[in-house]
């Protein structure tokens, strides 16, 4: 990629740990997700990375819960690329792709296990391949979560066997206690890894976690990379407030954008950017 491609940028609105104690503006429940969106959507966001919670706001797996924010999100958010989370903190095992016969754009795919603040992540190799195999199954992109260079290895690995189609879309997770820390010899490291193994033009994402996700913002839009913003990964503007939304982050996204001299990407270079299919209402009375 260079500095002529487009930013994508992702806003992950929910995850599974910050609650409204937390912020006041993490949306919980499916409507409020969707209008947070839907926000975000309207500041620049081209991927919403989604995951649902129970009404006590504790992580969930639910089929029906996914089902209805698909549905919202393809009817306020047109074209939006729709990335539904396969983590480990929302279920245990298979439950964690139950959700993949909607034919989301996207799912997100960790390769490998690593530390947590609290806890190991788990992504046992034979989940891995399963997680895969439904992906292809039902025509979804995975975005590998790469919370070590390892992970990127294993992605390369699993792409020369089939496992993925296309060139894989590799996010870097960076901040994450006991995990991988913020590291810029390791950042730069990371991109020459994926241009060496995938090629130059592969396109690459970057995650910060807390008061870091500003310094990725900032590293991966000067890089040529694409960003990920939300409320997911953090809950403030700055050490002394809050972020009032999802959109007010993905604006400040927007800025470094501006900054470097890169566009925002539109959802329809995103989606060519990234190899997915068009929505069917979008090439309605277009030329083939």
């Amino acid at each position: 990629m260079t500095m002529t491609t487009p930013c994508i940028i992702c806003v992950a609105i929910t995850g599974s740990l910050p609650r409204k104690e937390n912020n006041p503006a993490v949306p919980i429940t499916i409507s409020e997700q969707i209008e947070s969106t839907h926000e975000a959507f309207e500041a620049g966001a081209s991927i919403v990375h989604a995951h649902v919670r129970n009404d006590d706001e504790t992580p969930s797996s639910d089929f029906e819960k996914f089902a209805a924010l698909k549905k919202g999100i393809e009817k306020h958010c047109p074209g939006m690329i729709l990335q539904f989370s396969t983590g480990g903190r929302s279920g245990a095992g298979e439950t964690r792709g139950g959700m993949l016969p909607l034919r989301p754009d996207m799912a997100s795919l960790s390769v490998g296990s690593n530390n947590f603040p609290t806890r190991v992540y788990e992504n046992p190799p034979d989940l891995v391949d399963w997680l895969a195999s439904e992906m292809l199954t039902y025509n979804i992109k995975p975005e590998i979560e790469a919370f070590d260079l390892s992970h990127i290895l294993k992605a390369k690995d699993m792409a020369d066997k089939g496992q993925l189609v296309g060139t894989p879309y590799i996010q870097f997770v960076m901040g994450v206690k006991n995990a991988m820390p913020v590291d810029r010899d390791v950042f730069d490291y990371y991109i020459h890894t994926v241009k060496r193994l995938f090629g130059e033009d592969a396109p690459w994402c970057a995650a910060g976690i807390g008061s870091n996700q500003l310094t990725l913002n900032e590293w991966a839009i000067a890089a040529g990379g694409h960003a990920r913003t939300g409320l997911e990964d953090n809950v403030r503007l700055d050490r002394d407030r809050l972020a009032p939304s999802n959109a007010a982050l993905v604006r400040r996204t927007v800025d470094i954008c501006e900054q470097n001299n890169r566009s925002v990407a539109t959802w329809q270079e995103a989606r060519r950017i990234l190899g997915l299919r068009m929505p069917e209402t979008s090439t309605k009375g277009q030329a083939a």
